[in-house]
C-alpha cells in the first residue's frame, strides 16, 4: 500500500475520472436490470439499483452514483441522495430479502442532500430507517466504499456483514471541510482535519471498522480499472459463499455483534 497523505487520498477519491458505481456494476456483474422509484414520491438518480447476476448467482446491487461530467453530475445531484433515493434502495433490499438474494452496495457520496425539500420529505427518517432495516435483513450484505463515503448519506447503505474499501477511498462522519468548520472554525484547515479524522482505508482497518482493503494502482483505480474490479469481484464472490453458510438468525446476530465491536 502506497504511503500518501490522508488529504491526497481525499483528492484521489474525489477525482471526476474515478470509476463510479455503474462502472463497477457493469464490470463485475452481468444481466443488470435497473429498477426505479420508491413507490411514493419519485426516482432519485443519485442512487442506482436493481437485479444482476454475480457469475450465475442472482443478486441485488445498489450504488450511489456520481457523474463524471458537469451535465451528468447535475443529473445525479453530485451523488447526494434525496429521501426517495434511500427509500428506493430500501425497497430493493427488502425485495432481495424476499427472494433470498445477496445484496452488494457501492458507497460514493459527499453526503445526503441537505436541501429544504429533502428535509421536508423526511431525510433523517429515511436514513435512519434504512440503517435499522439493513441491520435486520436476513441475507448476506457486502458494502464497498469506492470513493467518497461521508456522513449518514454513506452509512445509510453501509450496514453490512462485510465492509470493504478501495485503497484510495475515504470513509468519515462528514467531509474534512465540514469537520474543520465545526472543530477549528476554519474550513481552510481541511488538510489538517483529514489527517486527524482517521478516514483512510488503512486507518479504518486498524480500527476494525472495515474488513478488507482492495489495492489500487498509483494514481487511482482508473489507471487499471479491470484489475481493481477483478480483485473486488473475487473478494465479493468468496465472502458471499462464506456468509451463505450461516443461518438467517446467525447472519443477523453476527452483523449486530460486528457493529457493537467497531472501534474496539
Amino acid at each position: 500500500m502506497s504511503q500518501i497523505s490522508a488529504w491526497d487520498r481525499v483528492t484521489l477519491a474525489r477525482m471526476p475520472e474515478r470509476p463510479k458505481a455503474l462502472d463497477y456494476i457493469n464490470e463485475i456483474f452481468t444481466d443488470f436490470i435497473e429498477l426505479h422509484g420508491d413507490r411514493n414520491f419519485g426516482d432519485d438518480k443519485s442512487i442506482v439499483g436493481g437485479i444482476a447476476r454475480l457469475n450465475d448467482m442472482p443478486v441485488t446491487v445498489i450504488g450511489e452514483q456520481k457523474g463524471k461530467k458537469a451535465k451528468e453530475n447535475m443529473e445525479r445531484n453530485f451523488g447526494m441522495p434525496n429521501p426517495e433515493g434511500y427509500r428506493k434502495a430500501l425497497r430493493l433490499m427488502k425485495q432481495a430479502e424476499k427472494f433470498n438474494r445477496p445484496i452488494i452496495t457501492f458507497i460514493d457520496t459527499p453526503g445526503a442532500y441537505p436541501g429544504m425539500g429533502a428535509e421536508e420529505r423526511g431525510q433523517g427518517e429515511a436514513i435512519a430507517r434504512s440503517m435499522m432495516e439493513m441491520a435486520n435483513l436476513e441475507v448476506p450484505i457486502i458494502c464497498v466504499v469506492i470513493g467518497e463515503g461521508s456522513s449518514g448519506g454513506a452509512l445509510a447503505i453501509a450496514v453490512g456483514d462485510k465492509i470493504v474499501m478501495l485503497e484510495n477511498a475515504v470513509y468519515s462522519i462528514l467531509s474534512p471541510e465540514g469537520f474543520a468548520s465545526i472543530l477549528y472554525k476554519d474550513s481552510s484547515k481541511a488538510k489538517e482535519a483529514a489527517e486527524n479524522m482517521k478516514i483512510t482505508a488503512e486507518d479504518l482497518k486498524k480500527l476494525n471498522i472495515i474488513d478488507k482493503i482492495i489495492d489500487e494502482p498509483d494514481g487511482g483505480a482508473q489507471e487499471d480499472f479491470s484489475t481493481v474490479a477483478k480483485d473486488l469481484k473475487q473478494y465479493i464472490v468468496k465472502e458471499i459463499k462464506e456468509l451463505q453458510k450461516f443461518s438467517k438468525e446467525e447472519l443477523v446476530e453476527k452483523r449486530y455483534e460486528k457493529f457493537r465491536r467497531m472501534g474496539n
